[in-house]
């Protein structure tokens, strides 16, 4: 299956925010615990530098957002999260979203790609950045806490653009 990613529109908000409270509900990677209201999608997704979706055969299966990581003198590092649809998991369109997302912080002035809390238990996600050349800073201990209420160690991961 080919896989599209492409600047993101109006007319995908909605199954850009389905596929986002999917992982937020899910509770293991996702640090927020609000989903995005119905109705709400284009203030919560306008707040973004930037957002794509991933198209494949017609739908939407995976979509991420590129945000300043902080402000001022750190201004030039970028954030990111990805959300993939349960349904098109192993189609690698993680891989295709991470790329895209690279290249487009990177045309979007940013230096460098932060990841501040990816949950260490997600090893497939690990796996992907490792493999794209993200570099590990380090571990905070019990940094993330899960839907069932116990603490996770989180992951640090950096990419310059």
């Amino acid at each position: 299956m080919e896989v599209l990613v492409r600047q993101s529109r109006d007319s995908d908000l909605r199954e850009m925010a389905r596929i986002w409270n999917i992982v937020v509900e899910d509770g293991e990677a996702f640090p927020q615990m609000d989903t995005i209201p119905e109705g709400g999608e284009a203030v919560f997704f306008g707040g973004f530098s930037y957002c794509a979706v991933a198209e494949s055969e017609g739908r939407i299966v995976g979509m991420y957002e590129i945000r300043p990581n902080n402000v001022g003198r750190c201004g030039h590092i970028a954030n990111a999260s990805y959300a993939v649809d349960p349904e098109a998991r192993g189609m690698h369109v993680g891989r295709a979203l991470v790329l895209d997302s690279l290249e487009q912080a990177r045309r979007l002035g940013f230096r460098i790609m932060q990841f501040n809390a990816v949950v260490a238990e997600n090893a497939g996600a690990r796996h992907l950045y490792e493999s794209l050349g993200f570099h590990r800073v380090g571990t905070i201990p019990g940094g993330f806490r899960h839907i069932d209420g116990a603490y996770h160690d989180i992951i640090v991961y950096y990419h310059e653009l």
